[in-house]
């Protein structure tokens, strides 16, 4: 979460999109949900929210994406409401405008990261000064991924996503392909259920042998370096079954394993985005414009990232 000297009027809040670079299924927890390990990296594809400061005690949002809900199940309204909560404070308002680049419903956590940039602007613009890490326990509330996209960077990610072990790299060399087919989307609750069904005989079912496989993630070279001299799949478990029931999973796959020094090629999540690895953003920039008329053929949209070594950004408008 980076320094920011806030306008007391507005701010902009910038919101990270994330890949996996792992995700691993071991079991299920005593509460009835599945025990993830995962390694998580943010990329810089973002949605970006512009904060009003309100006159009256009114939580408003517009976006520019019609598809998305403004009302009470808006991951944005539930950060704003938790927040105002949280400080005992029910007069703060204020107007949220949201300009939606991260594609919905696409394994990139674009609903989290928007609550994260809330939590994390509305700190600022209502100066109630709570530490990045009152803002991570109190984000676990309303989604799993929130934290991370909280502080960003790459991290390892154990529970649901929200116990977080970041890993000390300052900066990230490494460029990526994005690709998602629009017309679909991967439902979470499936993708798992359906691995459930699939791989379930497999789980782990204590906890000591959850610690083995988190200390085994921990062991692991999470370098840059390693990443391009591991020239196999990133480990997605959910990939083996969201890939035979969403073709356009296994289409993007096999695009990106074709491009010229791709190193490593993977889902992200749940799906159904999937991304390659190169060795610099360059690269990846320089393949994409390539290959850029490929993926529109194939009905595909693509971008061309870079990786971030921090979470949500806030900026006055006119910077």
């Amino acid at each position: 979460m980076a320094a920011y000297k806030a306008n007391k009027d507005f701010l902009i809040a910038e919101a990270y999109a994330k890949i996996n670079l792992h995700l691993e299924v071991l079991g299920i927890r005593a509460d009835g949900f599945h025990e993830l390990a995962m390694v998580m990296q943010s990329i810089n594809l973002s949605d970006k929210l512009k904060m009003i400061k309100s006159e009256d005690n009114n939580i408003t949002l517009k976006s520019n994406n019609n598809e998305i809900s403004n009302g009470e199940d808006n991951l944005i309204i539930k950060a704003a409401k938790l927040l105002r909560n949280k400080v005992g404070n029910t007069q703060l308002g204020v107007d949220i405008e949201l300009t939606k680049n991260i594609p919905i419903g696409a394994g990139l956590a674009g609903g989290s990261t928007d609550a994260a940039a809330t939590l994390v602007g509305l700190n600022k613009l209502w100066e109630l000064n709570l530490k990045a890490e009152e803002l991570e326990k109190l984000s676990k509330e309303i989604g799993s991924d929130i934290p991370f996209c909280i502080s960003g960077g790459r991290q390892i990610c154990f529970g649901r996503g929200e116990i977080l072990e970041k890993l000390k790299f300052d900066q990230f060399q490494l460029g990526l392909i994005l690709v998602k087919d629009p017309s679909i989307q991967v439902s979470t609750p499936v993708a798992y259920k359906t691995y459930k069904e699939q791989f379930g005989h497999s789980y782990l079912e204590d906890d000591k042998d959850f610690e083995i496989k988190r200390n085994t993630l921990r062991s692991n070279d999470w370098s840059d370096q390693f990443l391009l001299n591991n020239r196999k799949e990133i480990q997605n478990d959910l990939q083996k079954s969201v890939c035979p029931m969403t073709p356009e999973v296994k289409k993007s796959l096999n695009i990106l394993s074709r491009l010229p020094d791709s190193r490593l090629v993977s889902m992200s999540g749940s799906g159904p985005s999937c991304f390659a690895l190169f060795e610099n953003y360059d690269q990846a920039n320089k393949i994409f414009k390539e290959y850029v008329n490929e993926f529109e053929r194939a009905g595909l949209s693509a971008w061309a990232c870079s990786m971030m070594s921090d979470g949500v950004q806030l900026r006055n408008e006119f910077t």
